[in-house]
């Protein structure tokens, strides 16, 4: 019927927290411990902050893209700032396929060779 409520705010918490520590860990291991404590923060803000680096470095990578480009050799400049191919003097043939060899994908010339050699072979196994 009596409801008691205990009105504790967050300081007395760590007060209360603090001495249950004590009580755990007597005056003798305290020291040892929270030197611990501050070698694992300094070990986790550390790891934050390269964390925080890397993720910033990324951003400053990626191009801003104000709008739509308006013509094709501004689209091949735009996609090649973004893979870091130096657009400097060359076509837009060049800039093709150096865009493809950077992303991984065979130039169409290479493809249709393999297309060519693929028509080959299977022609070669319907004549015998």
């Amino acid at each position: 019927m009596l409801e008691h409520s205990l009105n504790i705010g967050g300081s007395e918490w760590m007060i209360i927290i603090f001495a249950a520590v004590v009580l755990v860990l007597g005056t003798g291991k305290l020291p040892g411990v929270a030197k611990k404590m501050g070698k694992v923060m300094s070990e986790y803000n550390n790891a934050k902050n390269e964390i925080q680096q890397q993720m910033k470095e990324v951003t400053d990578e990626i191009p801003k893209i104000s709008g739509p480009v308006e013509t094709e050799r501004e689209k091949l400049e735009m996609i090649s700032k973004s893979a870091g191919i130096k657009t400097e003097g060359k076509t837009d043939e060049e800039l093709q396929k150096a865009i493809s060899l950077k992303m991984g994908q065979k130039t169409t010339d290479a493809t249709q060779k393999t297309t060519d050699g693929i028509k080959k072979t299977t022609d070669a196994s319907k004549t015998k």
